[in-house]
């Protein structure tokens, strides 16, 4: 029998694990496999151990595991291969297949766009973007996200799109609003590249309130969240794992 394990990140803030459990319940509404699980990388539970027996208590023989997570750094490149490894040697009967991450997708630029006109603020001619991502240390993150900056400026009319991180890569949040301080005279929208609230997204908030009035106009776009595109992205890398076959 076929199941899917979705693998959240976890997040300290209640709303947060709250609304990756909805977003992926939504998901499996629209998908057939007949078990379909939800566990968490850290900060919350069930973790991945969790997930894959209750999968396997239910009679699960082959195991998909779907990082529901934006780019492909260390969780899903090392931790959560090195993690399901680990456990498949308790389970030799089982096998697993390792799925890609949400990843570069126009359909998540289509979410940007709509969040940016979420705002209400009509974009002029000197409005700039500021991207905001969780940050990695490895290298191929970080050219992804980059392409993404790309891909905003390509689809909408920004003058500048810059990019900056919360941890782990520079430049970093507060030296991204520094930067565009002092290059920006007009509307600078900040865009957290994040799937769902949380601390990052709290701390984002309480340093763009406290910025002083007298340079750009800020706008804090909302974070992508639950969205029928993202479901479909999701929906696709399912797809996508049972037809690749990737094992671990």
């Amino acid at each position: 029998m076929k199941a899917v394990l979705y693998i959240c990140h976890g997040s300290r803030v209640k709303e947060g694990r709250n609304q990756a459990i909805e977003f992926v319940s939504k998901c499996k509404e629209e998908l057939s496999y007949p078990i379909q699980e939800t566990c968490f990388l850290e900060l919350s539970k069930p973790n991945i151990y969790e997930g894959i027996t209750t999968c396997i208590h239910k009679g699960a023989k082959e195991i998909v595991v779907v990082p529901v997570l934006l780019l492909a750094a260390t969780h899903v490149k090392k931790d959560i291969p090195n993690e399901v490894e680990r456990i498949s040697e308790e389970f030799p009967w089982v096998t697993f297949y390792l799925g890609r991450p949400l990843g570069v997708h126009d359909k998540l630029i289509s979410v940007i766009e709509e969040r940016v006109m979420e705002t209400g603020v009509a974009l002029r001619n000197d409005a700039s973007a500021l991207l905001v991502g969780r940050g990695s240390s490895d290298p191929d993150t970080l050219s992804d996200f980059h392409e993404i900056s790309n891909l905003i400026r390509e689809k909408m009319p920004f003058q500048n799109v810059s990019v900056c991180y919360l941890a782990a890569a520079k430049p970093t949040f507060e030296e991204g609003i520094k930067q565009v301080q002092e290059g920006a005279n007009g509307q600078v929208f900040v865009i957290p590249y994040l799937l769902f609230t949380g601390i990052l997204m709290k701390e984002m908030e309480q340093t763009i309130s406290r910025l002083e009035k007298n340079g750009p106009d800020f706008y804090l776009c909302h974070y992508l969240g639950y969205h029928e595109l993202l479901k479909d992205v999701l929906k696709e890398r399912v797809a996508e794992a049972f037809e690749a076959r990737v094992t671990v």
